[in-house]
């Protein structure tokens, strides 16, 4: 009996993705485990493998289009079974998100995960519609001659109108657009032509600089350097993102300077006695600290309430590659200190490995991002929607500072919070990230805490 394959849903928070690239493709084995396709979700670059063993008979979402969480998208079963011309809807439940496993080596930005089977039996809809606006091409619904077409005319094709089923782009789509875009009238030179076939230029898109505009082979060089490349879905939420929290925060900034000299060297001693904690360590610890103190700096507001939160759960800046990554640590006032360095640390591990689930990645209540490690000087960072405040960690600097009324060699890190001026104050701003200063400067602190 031909098996549905459906789009995971991984996480309470995720409600759709995107298949970014098919392993297999109709008529290829399967068996248990393999891989059938990649998805890309809010957060990041996931494996799907499969659940069963046969053949890939169907499959119904091409790559590049966005489905909500539980859509059947292929079908697996035996040679030559026959699988449902149309796709099924999605399952009446959500089927529960299986445990992630390990991507290869290869792929660090992705786990695997399994495909899981629609829980009740399912009811034919309409395939997914391909938005309007121009997308990349994989993302089209287009008949292979009008692909043939427009691929020997050198033309995008995600600008033209399908009057096909479904909004499906046929040959007489691409002819039309040829004659009402003026491409008839264009010159290009056969050598200039190759090179954009190549690369993928879209010819309408380029000046000529020959002979009564003729295309030149340097005209498409130039166009090559000005090609835009579309965001990753990444980078596509944190620009959203980011925007929104502009757009909707009044944001205002505190800047304090910490001596972390004395801390350094307690460092070192604890280093040396085989307990190796890290900068962000105590910095991760002083917040945790200061928040309990200072309750509000962990609310939310909406611009009419407040929400205050229980728990402090922290996130964590993490760098990654063409992007950033915020895993959170839940309930970081009960942690030990060895306890937060574990799990900083594993959390760490997994976002530059691609091995965070979505619910890893959501429901913080403030944000630390500390690039000590790159060599700034100082910066300031944006509040994730649903924060009160975000603070940006610049690296130790050693500077002249005056100590008891001597000027010395010391240490000095500065620290900048950026605050939702909704719910917190300037004079409570200062009070919050001068107590995170005052614990960082306190040795006798961590010598009760380690």
């Amino acid at each position: 009996m031909a098996q549905a394959v459906i789009f995971p849903k991984l996480g309470q928070t995720m409600e759709e993705g995107a298949i970014v690239k098919w392993l297999k493709k109709e008529g290829d084995p399967v068996v248990k485990g393999d891989i059938l396709f990649e998805i890309e979700t809010d957060k990041a670059n996931l494996e799907v493998e499969s659940f069963f063993e046969g053949v890939l008979l169907k499959i119904y979402i091409r790559e590049g289009i966005t489905v909500p969480v539980n859509t059947v998208v292929g079908y697996v079963g035996a040679a030559g079974e026959k699988a449902p011309d149309q796709p099924p809807k999605a399952a009446a439940t959500p089927a529960p998100a299986p445990a992630a496993a390990p991507a290869p080596a290869a792929a660090p930005a992705k786990t695997a995960v399994q495909a899981a089977v629609p829980a009740a039996a399912p009811a034919p809809r309409p395939a997914p519609q391909p938005v309007a606006a121009p997308v990349p091409a994989s993302r089209l619904v287009i008949s292979p001659r009008a692909k043939a077409l427009a691929k020997d005319a050198c033309i995008n094709p995600s600008r033209i109108a399908g009057s096909g089923p479904n909004g499906r782009i046929v040959e007489k789509d691409v002819q039309a657009y040829l004659t009402s875009s003026g491409y008839d009238a264009l010159r290009i030179t056969p050598a200039a032509k190759r090179l954009a076939s190549e690369k993928e230029i879209d010819i309408l898109t380029v000046r000529g600089s020959g002979d009564a505009g003729r295309i030149m082979v340097e005209d498409i060089e130039r166009s090559l350097k000005r090609k835009p490349v579309a965001l990753s879905r990444m980078r596509q939420v944190i620009a959203r993102r980011l925007v929104e929290s502009k757009q909707t925060i009044p944001h205002f900034y505190v800047t304090v300077k910490a001596d972390i000299t004395d801390l350094m060297a307690y460092r070192a001693d604890l280093k040396a006695k085989g307990l190796n904690y890290s900068v962000n360590d105590f910095i991760l610890e002083s917040v945790i600290l200061s928040l309990e103190e200072f309750p509000i700096v962990n609310s939310v507001t909406d611009g009419l309430t407040v929400s205050w939160r229980g728990d402090v759960d922290l996130g964590m800046a993490v760098s990654v590659e063409n992007g950033l990554l915020v895993p959170v640590i839940r309930a970081a006032q009960s942690l030990t200190l060895r306890e937060l360095n574990a799990q900083a640390k594993a959390l760490a591990e997994k976002a530059r490995t691609g091995k965070l689930t979505p619910d890893e990645m959501v429901g913080s209540s403030f944000t630390v991002s500390n690039m000590g490690m790159l060599g700034v000087d100082q910066f300031t960072a944006i509040i994730n929607p649903g924060e009160a405040g975000i603070l940006a960690v610049s690296s130790g600097r050693q500077m002249p500072a005056v100590v008891n009324g001597e000027v010395k060699i010391r240490t000095i890190m500065v620290m900048t919070l950026s605050a939702d001026h909704r719910i917190v104050d300037g004079s409570t701003g200062a009070l919050f990230i001068n107590a995170i200063k005052s614990k960082l400067e306190n040795i006798e602190l961590w010598k009760s805490l380690v």
